[in-house]
């Protein structure tokens, strides 16, 4: 199964991540309002660069399958932008995915992050400090993110067949690479 695949080889990518965004944090309550506009703030380029290269590369049986028009991400990390007054940018890198199995292993990255997105909301959402924030982005599926996440893995485990692993990895490692190196 392409998702176990990708879980076990972006680990240290993933961990890297968590690292970066001082995730710990998150959870004994020291984290900071300007740990979380870093946060946005890289999730939002992350996105930027990536979100419609991503969609455009995927054939019509993956943009229904996958509910696309349900998971487009952008506008409401803009909208916590906004909130945040935060500036919105110009993209500002080359970010190519080669085919759609590239895309596939990018877009894997960015439904992890609502996953663990909707960890972080709800913690900060009980953080001294958070009170007035929107969680547009981290919050994007509310109750539905559970079902959301194991309908993106089922597509995925069903689509993708073994010769196409190493692109589908390949599309996650060129994407978490992008977020790690953003700043």
């Amino acid at each position: 199964m392409v998702s176990e695949y990708l879980k076990q080889n972006t680990a240290e990518y993933h961990d890297a991540a968590e690292k970066l965004f001082n995730s710990e944090k998150i959870f004994n309550k020291t984290f900071t309002l300007e740990d979380y506009k870093k946060i946005i703030g890289t999730n939002y380029l992350m996105l930027l660069h990536s979100e419609d290269q991503i969609f455009n590369s995927l054939s019509d049986k993956f943009s229904e399958k996958l509910q696309l028009d349900n998971r487009k991400k952008l506008p409401l990390i803009e909208k916590d932008l906004a909130s945040l007054a935060l500036e919105n940018q110009n993209v500002s890198h080359e970010l190519e995915f080669a085919n759609e199995n590239e895309a596939l292993g990018a877009m894997y990255v960015i439904e992890g992050s609502t996953l663990g997105g909707n960890v972080i909301a709800k913690q900060l959402s009980k953080t001294e400090g958070f009170d007035n924030v929107t969680f547009n982005f981290f919050g994007c599926y509310q109750e539905n993110t559970g079902p959301m996440w194991k309908n993106f893995k089922e597509v995925l485990d069903t689509e993708v067949t073994e010769e196409n692993y190493d692109e589908v990895l390949s599309g996650a490692k060129k994407l978490y690479t992008f977020l790690l190196n953003v700043n």
